[in-house]
Formats: C-alpha cells, structure tokens, sequence
C-alpha cells in the first residue's frame, strides 16, 4: 500500500513538472511571437510612413525626364511644388520677379576684367535627356533609400542643431561638439539687405557617407540660441543627402535655430522655386542672396513684398522664401557669412579626412585653392557694394583655413578649404 502511495505521488509530481514546462514553453513561445510581432508592426509602420512622405514629396509630374547620373527629373506644375502645402500659402499669388534692382547690380561687367578665370555657364546633366514645359519646375524625385538614409524620416532633408559658425565663440569646442566645422569670413553688426560672391566650384573627397562638404552664403537674424533665423544657399557634396558623390546647388532655411522649421531644397514647404531651366539638383557656380529682392545684373530687390530671392549665375533666378516664415530676418540680416563647413564625425576617433573647398589649404592660392571673390552686401539704400571690413573665423586652423584679402580686380576675397586629416590634424 505504502508503495502504491509512493508511486501515486512521483506521478503527481512528473505530471506537474510535465504541465510547468509546457506551460514555459507555451509562454516563452508567446514571448517570441510577440516580440516577432512588434518588430514587424515597427517595420510595417515605418514602411507607412516612409510611403507617406514621398507622396507629400513627390507631386504628380506633367513630364519625368531620366537623368544620366541616376536621378529622376519630375516637371511639377509650378502651383503644385512642395512650398504650397503651408497653410499660409494657400492663396499666395507667385512673385515671377522682384519689383527692381540694388543699385550697382549692373557693375558687375566692371568687375575681374583682368581674373585668371571667368564664371561659366552652369548645365545639368538631365538637360541632355529633355526640358521641363512652361509652368513646371524641374524637382529631383525622392527615393525610399533617401528616406531610409536619414536617422528617422522626421529629419528627412534637414541640418543638425547647433550647426552655425560663431565667430569669435568664448567656447572653442562650440562647433566640434555638433561634429560640424566652418572656415568663413563674415560681416556684422549692421543691417543687410542681400549678400553676394562669385564662388569657384570644386568637388570635395568624402571619407564617410554619414558627412558632408558645402561651399555656401548665410544669412543670418537673431541669436544664436533657439531663435536663429538662417537662409543659406550654395554647393555641397552628401552622399547622405542624395546617395552619390555629386556636387549639387541647395538651398536651406530655418526660422528656429533648426530645430523644427525648415529643410534643404524643396523637401518641406518653403522656398518657392519659380525657374523652369534650372532646379536646386546640380553645379553652381555663382551663388546670390538678397532680401526683398535679387542681386542679379538683370533683376533687383523686392523691397515692397520683403521676400528673400536667390539668383545663381549671371542669367538664373531660382527662387524665393517668403517673408512670413521668418522673424529677425523678416525685415533685414544682422549677420552675413560666407565660406565652407564639413562634418567631422571622427571615423577610428581620428579627425576626418573629408576636404573643404578644393581640399588644398589657402595659403596654396589660385589654381589650387577655393576662394569667394567679389565680395558685396545690400545695405539700407538699397546699394549693393563692398563691405566696410571682413572678419574671418575657423575653428581648426590646422584642418581648415581661411585668408582673406581685397584688390581692385576682385574686391573684398578669401581663400578657404583644406584637406581635413593630415600630420598637423590627427
């Protein structure tokens, strides 16, 4: 009998350990499918999303047009680019043109009479496939994997924080600590009305997909806390951006030091591209900022409407930002800079070796150097000349150099740039 007990209580126990591990099993089990599940929610989720902003982004073309270097060219009906998604532009009738002119717009042919090199027509590489119709614009179509390059689709097309060149900037790791890093010359101090300089182009090496190289104007309002106004426009070179190695013209504005306004090219709503011939996709070799207006020898600023146009070259006016999207710079710049900037994200905690400029440091000169020359600044009169004095500013002169300098063939200039990682920059 005692036996029979005994054997009736061993039984209970197996069959008991027998249930608690199918019961772990069943539940381990569960913890896979739904971990499995949540992954795949994250991935479908994610896949929406990514769905969803390129149909925000890419309207419906009239035309596409394959480009020889990858790119798809959409001719979007002019009223139906991104920028017309903000609200307040619901009913904004398109500005063709600024009203006039800076004075000294047209002195431009007195200029570089004796310069070893002169600015060159600008081309696209789509043109050599076809033209976008009368009332398109040319947009470069956004790919899934331009989405997906991007650390989370909500800062798509957008610039980090704390990006801004502070001259003279009590803190010296004030650019290192964001990874970015500026050789600019710079005025202040004053009201400016529009900004310009004829920049010779060259195409930066590289190192890492996740950093960039750029050549711009910015124009600058407010403080550099959370208030900064930004307008900026030049070329640069992000694989990030745009998946290759190609320099393209851009433009780029933030009215909140940006944080959450604002956006490269026409990836947000914005800047108002009014140009059929030319978009923000490619190769500039003249770059002019003005506001309320246009530095161009054939138009001029628009003082009565305040918007900020952008003419590139001696014959391409691109576009314009509209006032209401900014407040310090609503009226004038208090700040404008010129030069280069590289992200530096310290690959086997080395400095980068992606080049600023040309990749060849200033004091290497013309024909090796970059440069910004022809220097000007709109100033109250509506005058477009030469600013008073330059001041110049790089964090790292040992990767990055600026020199500036001025003469009677190229006015106020600067030679800027540098190969980033050498002996004197580890």
């Amino acid at each position: 009998m005692a036996t029979a007990v005994h054997f009736s209580s061993c039984e209970r126990r197996r069959r008991g350990a027998v249930r608690v591990t199918l019961f772990l099993l069943y539940f381990w089990g569960s913890l896979i499918s739904l971990s499995c599940a949540a992954r795949l929610s994250a991935v479908t989720r994610q896949k929406l999303e990514v769905e969803k902003h390129l149909k925000r982004l890419n309207k419906p073309p009239i035309k596409s047009i394959q480009s020889p270097d990858g790119d798809i060219i959409d001719c979007v009906h002019i009223s139906h680019q991104p920028a017309f998604d903000h609200p307040f532009l619901k009913d904004h009738k398109i500005q063709m043109r600024p009203s006039y002119h800076p004075e000294g717009l047209y002195d431009d042919n007195k200029m570089s009479t004796g310069s070893k090199e002169r600015t060159k027509p600008l081309t696209q590489l789509w043109h050599m496939n076809g033209r976008c119709p009368e009332d398109t614009i040319p947009v470069r179509r956004t790919k899934k994997d331009d989405v997906l390059r991007a650390s989370s689709v909500k800062r798509y097309g957008k610039k980090k924080r704390n990006n801004i060149p502070k001259p003279r900037s009590s803190d010296p790791d004030f650019i290192n600590q964001s990874g970015h890093q500026h050789a600019i010359a710079y005025v202040e101090g004053g009201k400016y009305y529009g900004a310009k300089a004829t920049i010779n182009v060259w195409e930066p090496k590289i190192q890492q997909p996740n950093e960039f190289s750029l050549s711009q104007i910015w124009l600058l309002g407010g403080s550099f806390g959370q208030d900064l106004n930004s307008i900026e426009a030049g070329w640069q070179v992000s694989p990030n951006l745009y998946g290759d190695n190609n320099t393209r013209l851009f433009t780029y504005w933030t009215s909140d030091a940006y944080q959450a306004t604002g956006c490269y090219n026409l990836l947000c709503s914005g800047f108002i591209q009014i140009n059929s011939e030319r978009g923000v996709v490619s190769i500039a070799v003249e770059v002019t900022l003005i506001s309320g207006g246009l530095v161009s020898q054939f138009l001029g600023a628009d003082t009565k409407e305040g918007h900020w146009w952008m003419q590139f070259g001696n014959d391409y006016v691109l576009g314009y930002w509209p006032s209401f999207l900014f407040s310090y710079l609503a009226d004038s710049a208090s700040m404008i800079e010129w030069g280069g900037e590289v992200v530096n994200s310290e690959p086997d905690g080395q400095h980068t070796a992606t080049q600023m400029g040309s990749g060849h440091f200033p004091e290497e000169g013309f024909g090796k150097s970059s440069y910004f020359r022809n220097i000007q600044v709109v100033d109250s009169s509506n005058n477009l000349k030469s600013p008073k004095s330059l001041g110049s500013f790089t964090d790292q002169s040992n990767c990055y150099d600026v020199q500036t300098g001025d003469n009677d063939d190229w006015g106020h200039y600067f030679y800027y740039g540098g190969p980033g990682r050498n002996p004197n920059c580890p």
